[in-house]
């Protein structure tokens, strides 16, 4: 029954998203990414309370909220340069002003010795949920951003699909026991195969796969590849690797605060998925390595 609501909750999601990535405007997908990093933020506070500590609910609220604003406002109008580069100044900006700002609202605490736990926890709620998803989106911005994030997560879809069925039907060592029991190295290793299989087919269909999106007026010529050869096998093939790696250890990651929590799941708002963050974990870690090779490759 859980593997039906699983199958069932991906077949409605998964176009919905592929649409926002293809044909929603930038200032739309930052609104959109900003209510699923609320959510995340919301889950993990939640799952701070069973470590007992007494987070700072609305400032970590408003502090994520202020920090897509500039994502939505689409400052770099079209121009993958300058978008790139007033991003970098606000993730400067709110990754070193975060600590302060958390701390200065916990002064208000009666009890002082929550103050740290709780600017603590709103830091790293931050850094681990809402600055990644900003990567997701500055991407998008950026040239061929489109195809990129389409690459992106297919490669963390098959990790996790590959992962699933083959650890539960041949897996037999356990990977990490203590952190996720049911996680093996059979499914582990199936999960790399199949990013490698995503990387070999963006390496050699990027640019008719862009044609046929173009053609179906699902993206712009800006939003898709069009150079004249395809993109090198292996440089893809050594970051489809980096990316699956990453969004494993996301997923080991999210695992290690649940079950310090005693929590089976983040939250229950996706049938068969569990919560918001239980759906982004492994994007959390894999986000990030995308972004700096797409900002890299901009600033050429």
């Amino acid at each position: 029954m859980n593997l039906l609501k699983r199958v069932a909750t991906a077949i409605v999601l998964i176009p919905v998203v592929l649409l926002l990535v293809l044909r929603a405007p930038v200032p739309v997908l930052a609104t959109v990414s900003a209510v699923v990093a609320l959510l995340a933020v919301r889950e993990l506070l939640q799952l701070a309370e069973r470590y007992g500590i007494r987070p700072l609910v609305w400032p970590t609220y408003l502090f994520v909220v202020l920090f897509f604003l500039p994502l939505a406002a689409n400052l770099g109008n079209g121009k993958p340069l300058l978008a790139t580069g007033i991003f970098v100044y606000c993730v400067g900006f709110a990754a070193a002003f975060a600590p302060f700002f958390f701390l200065v609202v916990a002064m208000r605490r009666a009890e002082m010795s929550s103050a740290f736990p709780a600017a603590m926890v709103s830091v790293f709620a931050f850094a681990y949920i809402a600055l990644p998803l900003g990567m997701l989106v500055q991407i998008r911005q950026q040239w061929a951003g489109a195809i990129l994030v389409i690459y992106l997560l297919l490669v963390v879809w098959a990790s996790d699909i590959f992962a699933y069925f083959v650890g539960r039907s041949i897996g037999r060592h356990l990977m990490s026991p203590r952190v996720s029991p049911k996680k093996t190295w059979e499914g582990a290793a199936a999960s790399v195969a199949a990013s490698l299989a995503v990387g070999w087919l963006f390496s050699t269909y990027a640019l008719p796969i862009s044609s046929a999106l173009l053609n179906a007026h699902l993206i712009t010529r800006s939003d898709g590849y069009f150079a004249l050869e395809n993109p090198a096998l292996g440089p893809v093939l050594l970051l489809s690797a980096a990316l699956n790696i990453a969004a494993q250890l996301g997923d080991l990651v999210e695992s290690l605060i649940k079950r310090g929590a005693g929590a089976k799941d983040s939250g229950a708002l996706l049938p068969g998925h569990g919560g918001m963050l239980d759906r982004i974990d492994a994007l959390l870690f894999a986000a990030p390595i995308l972004w700096y090779y797409a900002a890299w490759r901009v600033l050429q």
